[in-house]
């Protein structure tokens, strides 16, 4: 199986090239390292068993991103706990915990710190925000930093979305840029670090092969889940719009098999609302009629209708649009039982939920007044070229 994952593996990941043409940056140091389950390489060898076993560099520390390490706490606001890990006899350090940055007791006797994560190319993705919150820290304690890049999933070649806003700004969103971004980890790195002025000493170790085009499948390397809520490719190719039903009391479907995929409530009419979101003709993409039990979180144990997104042509399909339009249908099949998620939400207690994952209030005001979402979807283009523009610079690819 290692074999035939090898010779179907086209693109050569950062991990890979940081043990072989630029060991010069971990040989001979102590090294700390964030990572979780989805860091393996093309064989599924983990990046922390690779760094252990190397005889010219020290594996000192583990880092574990939101979720943990292991990757084993199901919802999405779960703080994990610090720990040991006996395979590999270092401590791990929960950054999503009493703390989301790095501590200078962390990262105490650390020469640089590895980042390796996959990121799925959406800006609420709190990965790379936990990346963020290391440079930080590492460019406070005169640590090095180097990220091993990894491709975006969805490809690198669509922006969609409006610009956050500063009065939003969270940990699902720390700087102005688009929902969908089109970066890899490692160009997001460069863009934090030198535009947005976290001035880190950083070294991204590129990938080799990888087209902006391209999603994971195209690439022969494996998905792994990269949080309990992403279990495919598909998943991954609606979140940049799905996550917005974090912040409604509609279910998102979590607690069922296809989450971000499946979206409903109790109270929804899934066949009506299906023929509605058709009516729309909206690019590459197919509503289902669905009904659907989540096992937990949002409606519990209750019978839900709703639709499942059935991704047709993922070139052109528009996830943010999509799921604007779809929460504005939500509204309109039953106003008085459509609602807003409460804070608290990502460690924001007075923003409301909503606001901080679209990155304004613009929606939630749209909705509630019974706005034209059209015009608000057309107001993104500027945001989209501007962002296109600013991020040239950091490309690697």
């Amino acid at each position: 199986m290692s074999s035939a994952a090898t010779t179907r593996a086209t693109v050569t990941l950062g991990i890979d090239r940081l043990l072989t043409v630029d060991r010069r940056l971990v040989a001979g140091y102590r090294v700390g390292l964030v990572c979780n389950p989805a860091s393996v390489d093309a064989q599924f060898q983990h990046t922390a068993d690779r760094l252990k076993s190397d005889p010219d560099l020290n594996l000192v520390a583990l880092f574990g991103p939101q979720h943990g390490f292991r990757s084993d706490l199901q919802d999405n606001m779960i703080e994990s706990p610090h720990g040991r890990d006996c395979r590999r006899q270092v401590p791990i350090y929960s950054l999503y915990s009493e703390t989301r940055e790095p501590t200078a007791d962390m990262l105490r006797g650390l020469d640089v710190l590895v980042i390796d994560l996959q990121d799925v190319g959406t800006r609420v993705y709190t990965f790379v925000y936990t990346m963020a919150n290391c440079m930080r820290a590492c460019a406070r304690h005169g640590i090095r930093v180097v990220v091993c890049d990894r491709p975006n999933p969805i490809g690198g070649d669509q922006v969609e979305g409006a610009r956050l806003q500063d009065p939003w700004t969270s940990f699902v969103g720390q700087f102005s840029i688009p929902m969908r971004h089109g970066l890899t980890i490692g160009e997001l790195a460069r863009l934090f670090n030198e535009h947005f002025g976290i001035g880190a000493s950083l070294e991204v170790v590129p990938l080799d092969g990888w087209r902006r085009d391209a999603y994971l499948d195209e690439t022969g390397l494996p998905w792994i889940i990269p949080s309990p809520n992403l279990p495919t490719l598909d998943s991954a190719i609606v979140y940049p719009g799905a996550v917005l039903f974090e912040g409604t009391l509609l279910s998102e479907g979590r607690g069922t098999t296809r989450p971000f995929e499946l979206i409903g409530a109790p109270w929804i009419d899934g066949e009506r609302l299906a023929d509605t979101m058709n009516a729309r003709h909206l690019p590459g993409v197919y509503f289902r009629p669905a009904f659907f039990e989540p096992t937990f979180q949002k409606h519990a144990k209750r019978s839900c209708g709703g639709v499942q997104l059935h991704v047709l042509d993922r070139r052109v399909f528009l996830p943010l649009r999509t799921a604007v339009e779809l929460i504005e249908a939500f509204h309109a099949a039953n106003p008085e039982r459509f609602g807003w998620r409460e804070p608290p939400y990502e460690y924001e207690h007075d923003k409301e939920p909503i606001d901080i994952l679209y990155g304004t209030d613009r929606l939630r005001w749209t909705i509630d007044s019974g706005g034209d979402v059209s015009a608000m979807v057309a107001g993104w283009r500027e945001d989209e070229e501007d962002f296109r523009r600013q991020r040239e610079p950091y490309l690697l690819y």
